[in-house]
This record gives C-alpha cells, sequence and structure tokens, in this order.
C-alpha cells in the first residue's frame, strides 16, 4: 500500500491513477437526435489480430497511450478474440471504421467494457453516447448483473465524467507505474504529447 505523500517515479516510466467503475442495472441515457442509419454496430465475429490492432492503435494508441494490445503475444491475443464471451464491435460512420467496443463476458455474472473509444474526428459528434447505450443493452443480457470498466488518467479527460453521468460508480482506485511505451518502441514519440517522457536507465517498472 502506498503511504499519504509523494512518490518517485522511475525513469523511463509513467504512473497513472486508474479507476474502477460498474453498473448494477441498466441505464439508457438520451441520445442525440440523429439521421436514420447515421451510426451503425456491427459485429466483428472473427477479428483478425491485424486488423483489430489497427483499429485499437487508430482509436486509442495516438492520442491516450492504449498499447497493451499491441505488446500482446499474438497468439495470446488471438485466442482473445477468438473467445466466444468476447464480443467485438466495430462502429461505423458512412463505411468508415471509427470506433471500437469490446465487451467481455467470461466472469460469470458479469460483463466487462474491456475497450471502448471513438477516433478523434468523432469526438462531440454524439457517437460516445450512443455507442455506450448500445454497450449496456449487450451487456446486461440475462444472468448478467455487474457491468464493469476501468479508465485512468492518460485516457481522454473526459471519460471518467462522462462514464460517470452514464450511470457508473466509482468503486476503487489503483496507481499503476509502467514503463513508457513510446521509450519502448511500441509507440511513436509523438504519441500522446500531452503526457510527458521522462527518459533515463530502465527502472524497476
Amino acid at each position: 500500500m502506498l503511504e499519504p505523500g509523494f512518490h518517485d517515479v522511475p525513469e523511463g516510466c509513467l504512473a497513472t491513477v486508474v479507476t474502477y467503475l460498474e453498473m448494477r442495472a441498466p441505464i439508457l441515457r438520451p441520445e442525440p437526435q440523429l439521421e436514420r442509419g447515421a451510426f451503425a454496430l456491427r459485429r466483428v465475429e472473427t477479428p483478425k489480430v491485424d486488423w483489430y490492432r489497427d483499429l485499437f492503435r487508430r482509436v486509442g494508441a495516438e492520442d491516450w497511450l492504449w498499447f497493451s494490445r499491441l505488446v500482446m503475444d499474438e497468439a495470446e491475443l488471438a485466442a482473445i478474440l477468438k473467445d466466444r464471451d468476447v464480443h467485438v464491435y466495430v462502429l461505423e460512420v458512412g463505411g468508415d471504421e471509427v470506433g471500437l467496443l469490446e465487451l467481455d463476458f467470461r466472469e460469470s455474472g458479469a460483463c466487462e467494457l474491456a475497450f471502448f473509444g471513438l477516433v478523434t474526428s468523432m469526438i462531440g459528434t454524439g457517437a460516445g453516447r450512443w455507442l455506450l447505450n448500445r454497450a449496456i443493452e449487450r451487456a446486461f443480457r440475462p444472468g448478467v448483473a455487474r457491468f464493469h470498466l476501468h479508465t485512468c488518467t492518460f485516457d481522454s479527460p473526459q471519460a471518467l465524467a462522462f462514464y460517470r453521468r452514464s450511470g457508473f460508480v466509482a468503486v476503487r482506485q489503483q496507481v499503476e507505474v509502467l514503463r513508457d511505451p513510446r521509450l519502448s518502441g511500441y509507440l511513436g514519440e509523438d504519441a500522446a504529447p500531452h503526457i510527458p517522457i521522462f527518459r533515463g536507465e530502465r527502472g524497476p517498472c
């Protein structure tokens, strides 16, 4: 356990505050008025690893330092994507793939919002609310009593407030220290320019 106060982060590493949230019954918030068919949600039954990583990167890597699925062993990731209890969806607008939704039902009685995000150009268009409502509808299938997720301070500064406005309740926080993926070569050094890079010898993270 961390004691109250300030704690140095090793050079070459980053620290982020992770907030865990959950919803115990479906709550659907009002959506913007849209032209019929403006947004389309398509489930991808058997995602290819290359396709998935490309969408994952476009949605989260360059702006928000999403990298967990980029560094994962290809066989391990393929096994997750092929699992019948992992549902991958893509948000499409005019035939363009502009959002990722991944629901994980592998825990009995629960669903995790494993990944949820939009390409930068779709933020502020109402797509986020529309997509989250579709996620909630699908998450609370028979037998599911808990829909949960986690977000962190690397994510969009709007994310935590958005989830709370949507009916999720914060239940736990952690501090995560990790090796900066921009210094490991998994992401370019121009990714997430709002997060500073602290160079140095590889630390304990």
